[in-house]
């Protein structure tokens, strides 16, 4: 009997395990690595939309994810002066929500308890070297583990390791669309519940966003800088001293968030962009979610396509027994509609970033005629991949390398 294609995914964030858990259904042996000591929980609420819903319906997790949403009620805009420019309501759903917002926390449990008990996970490991091999790829891991595997896959997100080993440095795909952010929590003092907040003055933009009740809210800030921070991106104190600089003075809620950006554990500060590949697979490598094609915040669709990657990848191979074949077919199918969601940067940065103050000024006044939300329209971008039907393969043929990890 031949034994089943291994695969090593690098990242168990969102991409990977969901591509761990339809690999293992087509029959694969998949081992997923990543760097942190376990899963990441908490984290800021994504948005799973178009396709990506029905890939959630196909895993079995829409009854539990859908309990999981966590649409605001309400979300307040403010003026520099932090008085209120508007006040709407969400509209209810009326009976099963379209799309769904939930905590990274809440979808990564969610992916990782379909495949914990079927999928080796090494977590605290990386790879530190990758070599062409016969019939696969030679691994050694930081932790000075070896393997062997047919294929590898890179899921570790936008700033990939893999895709910098396998395919070149980030600079040649990174285009960088003119936002630093970060992100962090902090008290919720006012007792915020399902409630977004939003604080704008030209070019910068402030906000709490509380999910729930509790004791803490989501903080953001993001402001337009013309070219990137290079000297910050890996240097935490001078990330929290370009914050504190570049929002000095401002009132509102915001000393309170620069300060708790000084004293946080929990930052995540990075610039926006996105990555444009003209391959994303490269021999018996292959890379999918944001290290191949995030698209930035600004669209609110990486985890989307994240989702559905991981499943039009996983299909491919389980179709196709030539890995060639297999990534040729998933770049075909999921080029144009990557294109199509990454083509939406424009969109949101100008809705809730306005970066000029005519532009502000345009937008509050829409704001001022509304008395609720508009109902978030379906985008054609959202909806222009259709899935392939997942059928189990036949046996595989002969002639597969049995390729396992060296324990």
């Amino acid at each position: 009997m031949t034994a089943p294609r291994t695969v090593l995914i690098s990242g168990a964030s969102v991409s990977g395990p969901a591509l761990a858990y339809w690999l293992h259904r087509a029959g694969f042996a998949v081992t997923v690595v990543e760097k942190a000591g376990a899963l990441r929980g908490g984290g800021y609420p994504v948005d799973i939309r178009g396709t990506a819903t029905e890939v959630i319906r196909r895993m079995g997790l829409w009854p539990r994810l859908r309990q999981a949403h966590v649409g605001p009620r309400r979300a307040t805009f403010l003026d520099a002066a932090g008085r209120t420019v508007a006040s709407l309501r969400a509209h209810a759903d009326e009976g099963e929500p379209r799309d769904l917002e939930v905590r990274r926390g809440d979808l990564a449990d969610a992916l990782y308890g379909l495949v914990r008990d079927d999928v080796e996970f090494l977590f605290g490991d990386s790879v530190s070297r990758f070599d062409p091999a016969a019939h696969g790829v030679d691994v050694t891991f930081r932790s000075g583990r070896q393997g062997t595997y047919d294929l590898v896959i890179g899921a570790d997100g936008m700033h990939s390791a893999t895709r910098a080993a396998l395919f070149g440095p980030e600079d040649r795909y990174h285009r960088y669309l003119a936002h630093c952010f970060a992100l962090f929590t902090l008290p919720n003092p006012a007792h915020l519940h399902r409630e977004l907040v939003l604080w704008n003055t030209p070019g910068k933009a402030a906000a709490l966003y509380a999910t729930g009740d509790g004791p803490e809210v989501h903080g953001f800030l993001t402001f337009h800088r013309p070219e990137p921070p290079r000297d910050a991106l890996r240097d935490p104190d001078a990330q929290r001293a370009l914050v504190a600089e570049v929002f000095a003075g401002e009132g509102w809620e915001i000393p309170r968030m620069v300060t708790a950006v000084r004293d946080t554990e929990d930052l995540f500060f990075d610039t926006a962009g996105q990555i444009r590949m003209p391959r994303w697979t490269h021999g018996r490598a292959a890379l999918v979610g944001d290290a191949a094609y995030a698209p930035s915040f600004l669209t609110g669709q990486g985890t989307s396509l994240a989702l559905s990657g991981a499943y039009v990848l996983a299909h491919a191979l389980a179709a196709h027994h030539d890995h060639t074949a297999a990534f040729a077919a998933y770049e075909d199918r999921m080029r144009p509609y990557v294109t199509a969601n990454q083509a939406l940067v424009d969109e949101g940065g100008a809705t809730l970033f306005p970066v000029t103050a005519r532009a502000l000024e345009q937008r509050d006044a829409r704001l001022r005629t509304l008395d609720a939300l508009p109902s978030a329209r379906p985008r054609p971008a959202h909806t222009a991949l259709t899935l392939p039907d997942y059928e189990e393969p036949p046996a595989p043929s002969s002639g597969v390398t049995r390729a396992r990890p060296v324990r």
